[in-house]
């Protein structure tokens, strides 16, 4: 596969204009409303009209009945190039990653990545119960339905296997709160101790109230186009080195303790050309911070069970030695939907072109990303990650 356009890195694709439709904790406007404003300031922070924008990739949970297509309609783009990302956490990496190779192919010239939802009152509840056929037939009709009990199982299976404690977590909560205290859209505010986190209610064992994402209505997007069609608009890119994207990663496992990042690392680091010890920043998809550090640990970061005396060593503040979620992340931003899958891409674009909404990480030349996506009960079926450089 030498030779293959598959094997190799992006050739000249630019990610451009990260915008964020503000977050609130309930609205009653629909998911499409918030799509909308998105794509309205993507068109003013590139200089353009909708009628510019020839592609379109749309994530979303509370879209339906509409699909991208009838988004389209609402929105009244006609492009040339359009996608339906049903993959929740992991689809911001998977809308790039193809965006990117319509690019290449001239299948497109410019993509409008847009990902977000709306959350009404018990709308959350209602998603949960019906979130994929496994939830309908074999888990919430036995109250054990929902996100929580899923981290918590994954959660303890961890803490017994590889020794983490609690407090292990709690540092990754502790730092990501810092980093989102100077994140003027973050919708946390209040500083948080090792203490507060350790002394706040339990919600499903060993999960704590800290432990948990706050569901809430917003939108992350950006823009995928040439890096000779972002200069020539005179917008300031990071580059798109690699991207790889991998399903139902090992079925096989009784329980999961490993995501598709082990299969794919290989050749996301290589299509780079890079290596971990060269990434300046890391935005991982941060639902629950177990899988935070299953990630730092599929991703090459330290081996397989190390992620505890890796938390123990390291600060994840943007001034810290391994910066991480540095917008604050979803545990401390806000979870909207599908737009979770899409903040850590906005935010290390931010920080590759010094344009943070918080802190800046010094001297940032290279971000990783990774997203995780569709949990069933006891294992998040979508993985990816990407690459991103300075301009």
């Amino acid at each position: 596969m030498s030779g293959t356009r598959e094997s190799r890195g992006y050739q000249g694709v630019a990610v451009a204009v990260p915008v964020t439709v503000p977050y609130v904790r309930y609205s009653i406007r629909s998911a499409h409303w918030f799509l909308g404003r998105a794509l309205r300031l993507l068109c003013e922070g590139a200089g353009i009209t909708k009628d510019a924008i020839d592609g379109l990739c749309v994530a979303s949970f509370s879209l339906a009945p509409d699909t991208a297509v009838g988004l389209a309609q609402h929105l009244g783009v006609s492009p040339r190039w359009l996608d339906h990302i049903p993959m929740g956490g992991a689809a911001g990496i998977v809308s790039l990653r193809r965006a990117a190779r319509a690019v290449e192919a001239g299948d497109a010239e410019i993509v409008a990545c847009l990902s977000g939802d709306t959350n009404h009152v018990d709308s959350f509840r209602q998603n949960t119960s019906s979130f994929s056929r496994f939830a309908v037939d074999a888990v919430y009709p036995y109250a054990a339905g929902g996100p929580n009990m899923s981290f918590a199982f994954l959660t303890q299976y961890y803490m017994r296997t590889y020794g983490a404690e609690p407090a292990d977590f709690g540092r990754l909560c502790v730092a990501q709160r810092a980093n989102a205290l100077k994140n003027p859209l973050a919708l946390f505010k209040k500083p948080l101790t090792l203490d507060d986190y350790l002394a706040s209610r339990p919600i499903a064992d060993p999960i704590r109230l800290f432990d948990c994402v706050m569901p809430c209505a917003g939108a992350e997007a950006f823009l995928v186009m040439s890096e000779d069609r972002a200069r020539s608009l005179g917008l300031p890119y990071a580059r798109a080195l690699s991207a790889v994207e991998r399903h139902n990663a090992f079925p096989s496992d009784p329980i999961q303790i490993r995501g598709g990042w082990v299969l794919e690392r290989d050749r996301l680091y290589g299509r780079a050309g890079l290596g971990p010890e060269e990434i300046d920043l890391v935005e991982v998809y941060d639902d629950y911070p177990v899988i935070s550090l299953m990630q730092i640990e599929d991703l090459g970061f330290c081996a397989k069970g190390e992620g505890p005396a890796f938390v123990r060593a390291h600060g994840f503040e943007v001034e810290g030695s391994f910066p991480l979620n540095t917008s604050g992340g979803q545990l401390s931003v806000g979870q909207a939907g599908a737009a979770g899958g899409s903040l850590g891409l906005v935010e290390a674009v931010r920080q590759l072109t010094g344009r943070p909404l918080g802190a800046q990480v010094p001297n940032a030349r290279h971000a990783l990303v990774s997203g995780f996506g569709m949990i069933n009960f006891d294992r998040g079926l979508c993985t990816g990650a990407a690459i991103l450089a300075a301009a």
